[in-house]
């Protein structure tokens, strides 16, 4: 909205601005007629400015008291040679008319009425004035129009932003009291409405990965609770399984890098952002491919598997015991096979197609794995709990992978299956 109204400031007469050449005593002159002048611009902007063409109701206060305080203040600067208006007053009223929700346009165009209103009455006697004068007289009307409107529109402006930003402020009151959790229904409910969050059935808490954001802030949907600001960048993502959502979250994390937690009750947003951020941590290091933005829903049974990681150690040095012993590029061979194994079903052909290896050199390591195994494979709990350690360090290895010698390993089979 412009907070232009009327003519631009000039100051002209080398920056004496046109008080310069209006005879002060002229205030005198006009004091007296101020109230029937008052009178006819509220007559004449209840005509003209529909939002004031009733005569009770919060627009019309607000007209009288600027009309009256307007005119107030051009006699007196007509008094005093030209020192503005009080910017005081003219930002509070613009502060007013944010603060009550209502658009400055009826306040602006009202001003420019009362302008055009107060210079009609004032030139109705300009034939006893010199035209110097006269001239200057309709310049100061539209000057102090001007500046009067370039305050109000200020106050409005600064009231917007202060709104804005207590509204951000309590935002981010909101994200903090859900994602650290404990808080009640009613709660979460009452900090809502006062942020003017729309309350959500579900949410997703979504962790940003601040080593590949881009310099520019990204934008985000005005319902998504947003904090850039913390050591660890945050979202929340309400009703992400709504119609049309996925592909309205992905346009916004289109720039992005981090995790989509799991979408859960709105009450229960710090389970979803923990996951995410355990998430984010195990994309960090490699054990998932973190290219853009994951969801969590897809990488359940990893996070599964590395929510204790010191338990898992423990249950594959338990289960892996038979392995220790070997070199461990046999450990790998026959770690892969027994995994391959298990996962297909234990059919050697598939393990053969998986591996890319020769079925007699599969059945060979089989009978190696039998050895060093024994009854164990025949318990499924024991096969299922070798399947979990088996991808557990599957995905490790995948982190930091350990040099071979792909040569010397496979060398070493042929000859052994020569023997066999």
């Amino acid at each position: 909205m412009t907070a232009e109204v009327g003519i631009p400031s000039r100051t002209g007469r080398a920056g004496r601005g046109p008080w310069s050449d209006i005879p002060r005593e002229l205030a005198e002159h006009v004091l007296p007629h101020l109230d029937l002048v008052a009178e006819e611009i509220i007559k004449e902007i209840r005509f003209q400015v529909r939002e004031y063409s009733r005569g009770e109701g919060p627009y019309a206060s607000t007209l009288r008291t600027v009309v009256e305080r307007a005119l107030t203040h051009f006699v007196d600067r007509v008094a005093q040679g030209g020192p503005h208006p009080d910017p005081d007053f003219f930002e509070a009223i613009g502060r007013g008319e944010a603060g009550e929700g209502r658009s400055l346009d009826p306040l602006q165009a009202a001003m420019r009425v009362g302008g055009l209103v107060a210079w009609r009455r004032l030139s109705e006697n300009a034939w006893e004035l010199e035209p110097r004068v006269i001239t200057a007289l309709g310049e100061a009307v539209f000057v102090h129009q001007d500046d009067i409107a370039r305050q109000a529109a200020e106050g409005y402006r600064l009231a917007q932003a202060d709104a804005a930003g207590e509204m951000q402020r309590r935002r981010r009151r909101l994200l903090d009291m859900l994602l650290s959790g404990g808080a009640g229904h009613d709660a979460i409910a009452d900090l809502a409405a006062a942020a003017h969050w729309p309350m959500p059935r579900t949410v997703a808490a979504v962790a940003l990965d601040i080593r590949h954001q881009d310099t520019r802030p990204p934008a985000f949907p005005p319902d998504v609770l947003v904090d850039l600001g913390r050591t660890q960048p945050s979202l929340l993502i309400p009703d992400p399984d709504g119609p049309g959502r996925n592909q309205l979250v992905d346009r916004a994390l289109s720039d992005c890098s981090g995790v989509i937690g799991p979408t859960v009750p709105v009450t229960e947003a710090a389970h979803s952002m923990r996951l995410a951020r355990a998430m984010l941590q195990l994309g960090q290091r490699g054990v998932i491919d973190a290219e853009g933005v994951v969801r969590c829903v897809d990488h359940m049974s990893t996070l599964i598997l590395f929510q204790d990681e010191q338990l898992l150690k423990s249950l594959a040095e338990l289960r892996l015991a038979p392995l220790a012993h070997l070199r461990s590029s046999q450990q790998d061979r026959l770690a892969e096979t027994l995994l391959a194994w298990l996962q297909s079903g234990r059919n050697a052909n598939e393990v053969a197609m998986r591996l890319h290896v020769h079925p007699q050199t599969v059945r060979y390591r089989l009978r190696q794995l039998e050895e060093l195994f024994g009854d164990q494979l025949l318990d499924p709990d024991l096969r299922f709990d070798l399947e979990i350690v088996l991808r557990a360090r599957r995905l490790q290895q995948s982190v930091a992978p350990v040099p071979t010698a792909p040569d010397q390993a496979v060398a070493g089979e042929v000859i052994s299956l020569r023997r066999v």
